[in-house]
């Protein structure tokens, strides 16, 4: 086995890799993401080694026989204790496939996918500027996602158009009824809204459904879980009180 790379010793303790990985596996998920980056990692060990350069300090100065740190060590092994007692109390609360399925059958609301369509458009000022564009489509002069690009004024021109998938009366009513009833794959319009003219084309459409239960099936565990150890938490509270109150 390869000893672990010391990256720094401080008063006799030594810093290695492994310490600056653990650092990092307590910081915020936003930061772990810079883990592989060399400057981050420098700038963690540096953090190690100023918390071991405190800690000698307050050695030499005495800090430790204070009243101050004597009251925040209490303070602390007490919450230590604390979080102990509340990980035993629920280390035995599981939830079983039994629930997690009959959870699915009894909540199919909070599973249920809307119907939804894909579409791209076209968006210009003008009723004319509309119909001149959709005859050049229609004659194969120019593709629905050229002219997007080229004469739309809505920021989706940069993606040809395609405003991606989107659920019923996500869109203005005029937009959305062609949407959910054009013909897939046809270009439609000129369609008059409140933000100009547009031309229409849907590439999909998808019916409302339930999602598999295997797709939530860790949602449901988790939510069950933090339910149930709610719960036996709330239940020894009340037993402890009771105890000790």
């Amino acid at each position: 086995m390869n000893e672990e790379k010391i990256l720094a010793t401080v008063d006799g303790v030594n810093i290695t890799d492994a310490d600056v990985d653990a650092y990092i596996r307590n910081m915020p998920q936003d930061q772990q993401q810079y883990a592989a980056y060399p400057q981050f990692r420098e700038h963690v060990l540096k953090q190690l080694v100023a918390f071991h350069l405190y800690a000698k300090m307050a050695v030499e100065e005495k800090m430790d026989e204070t009243e101050e740190f004597k009251a925040m060590l209490e303070k602390a092994r007490k919450e230590i204790l604390a979080q102990t007692a509340i990980n035993s109390v629920l280390k035995d609360v599981t939830v079983t496939d039994e629930e997690m399925q009959a959870f699915y059958k009894e909540n199919p609301d909070h599973f249920a996918e809307p119907e939804s369509a894909h579409a791209k458009h076209i968006l210009v000022d003008t009723e004319e500027k509309a119909a001149e564009i959709m005859a050049s489509i229609e004659k194969g002069e120019v593709a629905f996602e050229d002219a997007a690009k080229e004469f739309s004024s809505c920021p989706s021109n940069a993606q040809g158009g395609d405003l991606g998938e989107f659920g019923r009366g996500q869109m203005v009513p005029e937009f959305d009824q062609v949407a959910f009833e054009a013909e897939i794959g046809k270009v439609v319009g000129p369609v008059k809204t409140q933000f100009g003219y547009h031309l229409i084309k849907v590439e999909g459409r998808k019916e409302a459904s339930v999602m598999a239960f295997d797709t939530v099936k860790d949602y449901i565990q988790g939510t069950l879980l933090q339910q149930k150890q709610n719960e036996v938490y709330t239940a020894k509270y009340n037993e402890l009180y009771e105890k000790y109150m």
